[in-house]
């Protein structure tokens, strides 16, 4: 642990340097571009919430993004044990986050989804930046950010699992998933990276 706590550290200076460097800018959620399959499943994510007393973030792989009610309102779609401590202060908070943090982060991101915010600082120890605004959390080191209002939250259930092997590969303990929904409110990115 003394290792990696010493790499995030080390990792945590030059990222800063950079980050100081760019702004972030807000765009249109419509100037988007890039596959969600890789953003999320591959890039993986941050799932963010709290204020600016305490917060909490979950490194997730499964979400969704897409357009739902309202005016085809652009939404995020997140799933959240019940075990986990950040499910805490998305359930207590009316916004959410989702930040894509650059490769280099690969390392923090698994330790950030393996370790719980109950036991320890898990974001110090990651060497991020929380930011606080727009009634929200989410990190200075991000270079895409969708700041998010939730609008739905219900429990997956097993009566709507059609395929009965899902239950026996994703929950075999018989834990599932909370889902949220969230409008995206505001897209936040570091670079052109994500944009047309």
């Amino acid at each position: 642990m003394k290792i990696f706590e010493y790499f995030c550290r080390q990792n945590q200076i030059v990222k800063l340097l950079y980050v100081n460097l760019i702004e972030m800018q807000e765009i249109s959620y419509k100037e988007l571009k890039f596959n969600p399959f890789n953003l999320i499943g591959g890039e993986w994510m941050l799932i963010t919430a709290g204020d600016k007393h305490s917060c909490n973030t979950m490194t997730a792989s499964w979400g969704h993004l897409g357009c739902l009610w309202g005016n085809n309102d652009p939404s995020a779609v997140i799933y959240i044990r019940k075990s986990r401590y950040t499910k805490e202060f998305v359930d207590k908070e009316p916004y959410f986050t989702l930040c894509v943090m650059d490769k280099s982060f690969k390392k923090q991101m698994a330790y950030l989804g393996s370790t719980s915010g109950r036991d320890e600082d898990k974001i110090a120890k990651a060497g991020l930046t929380p930011v606080y605004a727009d009634n929200t959390v989410y990190f200075q080191e991000a270079k895409l950010v969708l700041i998010c209002k939730k609008v739905y939250a219900a429990e997956i259930q097993q009566s709507g699992i059609i395929y009965q092997e899902t239950i026996g590969q994703s929950y075999p303990q018989g834990d599932y998933h909370t889902m949220y929904v969230g409008k995206i409110e505001k897209v936040l990115v570091r670079d052109d990276e994500y944009l047309r």
